[in-house]
């Protein structure tokens, strides 16, 4: 299942996101989006994790929560239209 999380700080890594879906069970990968022109991140990114039943605990146990000093934002990734 593909995870969206906002709201992240913008120096927060793609190692650290992956970690921290990693208490929940295996992760496939972790992106955080980054502006091609300035190579900040936009704060935002895409979990993708195998296994349905841990992708939605983490979705239930991680959103609203705090990390890396932010309270982030975590639902299912709607496909791209």
């Amino acid at each position: 299942m593909n995870i969206f999380v906002a709201k992240l700080n913008f120096k927060t890594t793609n190692e650290q996101l992956q970690a921290h879906f990693e208490a929940f069970g295996e992760v496939s990968s972790a992106k955080i989006i980054f502006d091609k022109e300035t190579g900040r991140s936009k704060g935002f990114g895409f979990v993708e994790m195998p296994d349905d039943a841990a992708a939605k605990e983490a979705i239930s146990q991680l959103n609203e929560t705090e990390f890396d000093g932010r309270t982030i934002a975590v639902k299912v990734a709607n496909p791209r239209s």
